[in-house]
């Protein structure tokens, strides 16, 4: 007997028998306003704030969240490259007046091209004092162990790296003081490199100097060659502006003390290769005080530093992959975070966060640390903001101890479309007001917490969603004390050591028991197997819960243990559209809006207390 295909449950959601909704709108991006703490949550059915129908849509990935790795990857990208005629930021939207070029070498540095004489040259040191009108072309090229390209300008500028080696053991290598957009044109099939000093003695009284690769204006990277930057001092590649990044580039920065790459005001990339390693305590890989967005590309954030206290903030601080104070954003390309160290996070955001599209894999497995108050954990995704998911897919592994979570929002967490995926040592997913899910595909499991654990309602109105909860009380699904579990749709799945009370008041109906661990069984419908299970064996308890559309009031289904199922798709231990055959009669369950027990679990807010940045 064949298990109810996912197409079909598909088209029975289509036609209304269970609850959904619909992808967000995105906001104005500087915008990323916070939750109101105390906003209202008195909607059982959870769709006050859904406006179109939801999604089962995701990618179904091969199950190993318990197992996969982050790695550093400079392997070039086959990616398209088209350029928007409206957009200044492309380099080809532009034109210069003409070029300089200049060498480095073992004799000091030459300098051929500079019509006006705004180039000065010391040894390898060059400093640029464009005084006109002129947009120039920097071609910059050479090796130099002691050396600098120092750029002043009132006028937007380009800086090509065509095969550059250079190190300045004094200070920054390249140190643009121009506030106007610098284009970064990494020349095609050129390797180049930039190196800084352990301390900055050639810093300027009432001058910035701040990265290995330091701008006051905008950065914005091109081309197919490859930048590797080593930070000795301060960040890797900082803008006062906003950082860029377009297909076919290549960029690694390893910074041994500062942020990898920060961009006050930004961090954009639309494709290309970056890889970012910072070992020093509480760095960030990609910081910046306004937002993050990723459209392409492929990502690779590595941390490992300790954490500290932070006297301007008054509270602890550790590593993150991503830190962006005002929003957080992704859409496409890949994203790859492994954090080390106490409290240290795959991406931290004080706003807002929208996965839309693309790969997300994050592994933190540093532990908490508190002292009196204050207290700094690690997590993967951490959002002061709402945080929606829909689509793509994201995978995170937190193994560090109590209070590493997997992803939490401050504000309400909805997932809408996509595959999510976490195996956490605290809450799975967590939120400080409601959660929603809609759409998408869900698998949670906490070793040591609950699963879903929402601070306010938690609201099952669609997707599929396979979660498992801890050792007792904890719960698969979980409110707080005073709000509800709704259950108004979906395909769901809940295993743990107890099963919280769902409201009496949901629109589908829901079937329980006790199955042992390890376990294949199927709920049959008669003769018709409606799903298929293997319960994990590394849960905290034996408690099942079933839920979908199938499911009618007051209606006995049949339950068989040891059952083999051949075919179809595995999504973590739930099966559909495979061949079911075998097992025996292990029960008799009856379905009912309300199942579970009403002191099972909530009443004690997730997580761990504090957080830390």
């Amino acid at each position: 007997m064949r298990i109810m295909t996912m197409a079909a449950a598909v088209s029975a959601l289509l036609l209304g028998l269970s609850a959904c909704s619909g992808d967000p709108q995105f906001p104005d991006p500087w915008g990323g306003e916070m939750m109101n703490d105390n906003a209202t949550d008195n909607d059982p059915s959870g769709k006050e704030d859904d406006k179109t129908g939801g999604s089962t849509a995701g990618v179904i990935t091969k199950g190993d969240v318990t197992t996969f790795s982050v790695a550093w990857d400079e392997t070039a990208l086959d990616e398209a490259y088209a350029v928007d005629s409206e957009d200044e930021d492309y380099i080809e939207n532009n034109s210069f007046d003409y070029t300089v070029t200049i060498r480095y070498g073992s004799g000091g540095a030459t300098v051929e091209g500079d019509k006006k004489g705004y180039v000065t040259v010391s040894g390898n040191d060059v400093t640029v004092n464009n005084t006109g009108s002129d947009k120039i072309l920097y071609d910059l090229g050479g090796t130099a162990a002691d050396g600098f390209f120092k750029l002043y300008s009132g006028k937007k500028q380009a800086i090509r790296l065509n095969g550059l080696h250079l190190t300045n053991p004094d200070g920054a290598a390249i140190n643009n003081q121009s506030k106007k957009r610098t284009y970064i044109v990494l020349a095609d099939g050129t390797e180049n490199t930039l190196v800084d000093g352990t301390k900055y003695t050639d810093a300027v009284k009432g001058e910035d100097m701040k990265a290995a690769f330091f701008s006051e204006g905008q950065l914005i990277f091109s081309g197919k060659g490859y930048l590797s930057v080593d930070g000795n001092c301060k960040a890797g590649i900082r803008s006062d502006d906003y950082v860029r990044f377009f297909p076919g580039v290549r960029v690694s920065v390893d910074a041994s003390s500062g942020n990898g790459i920060r961009g006050n005001d930004a961090v954009l990339i639309d494709g290309g290769v970056i890889n970012v390693k910072v070992t020093g305590d509480a760095d960030k890989a990609i910081s910046t005080d306004g937002y993050v967005q990723i459209d392409g590309g492929r990502t690779t954030l590595l941390t490992s530093g300790g954490h500290v206290w932070d006297e301007e903030d008054n509270d602890f601080s550790a590593c993150s992959g991503i830190k962006a104070d005002s929003l957080f954003r992704i859409t496409g390309g890949a994203l790859y975070c492994q954090s080390f160290g106490i409290g240290g996070k795959g991406i931290s955001c004080d706003g807002k966060a929208f996965f839309e599209g693309g790969n997300v894999r994050i592994i933190t497995t540093g532990k908490s640390y508190s002292e009196g108050s204050y207290s700094v954990s690690a997590k993967g995704v951490k959002a002061d903001g709402d945080l929606t998911v829909s689509g793509g897919t994201i995978q995170v592994r937190t193994t560090g101890g109590e209070g590493s979570e997997g992803i939490e929002s401050k504000g309400i967490l909805s997932i809408k479309g996509g595959t999510v995926e976490v195996y956490a040592y605290d809450d799975a997913l967590n939120s400080k007001l409601a959660m929603k899910v809609t759409g998408g595909y869900v698998y949670a499991h906490s070793t040591n917490n609950d699963a879903l654990d929402a601070n306010t309602n938690l609201y099952l109105n669609g997707g599929v969603v396979v979660a498992v909860g801890g050792n007792q009380p904890e719960n698969p699904f979980d409110a707080a004390e005073g709000y509800n579990i709704y259950i108004n749709g979906g395909t769901l799945v809940g295993y743990g050591a107890s099963l919280a009370h769902t409201a009496s008041t949901s629109t589908q109906y829901s079937v329980e028991t006790s199955v042992n661990r390890g376990t294949q069984v199927a709920l049959y419908d008669g003769s018709t197997p409606l799903l298929s299970f293997k319960t994990p064996s590394t849960s905290g308890g034996t408690a099942l819960m079933f839920s979908c559309s199938a499911l009618a009031s007051g209606a006995s289904y049949t339950l068989k243990s040891g059952v083999s199922v051949t075919g179809g798709t595995d999504f973590y231990g739930l099966n559909t559209e495979g061949t079911v055959s075998g097992g025996s009669k292990a029960g008799t369950l009856k379905a009912a809006a309300s199942v579970g027990q009403m002191m099972g679990g909530g009443g004690m807010p997730g997580g761990f207390p504090g957080g830390g940045r």
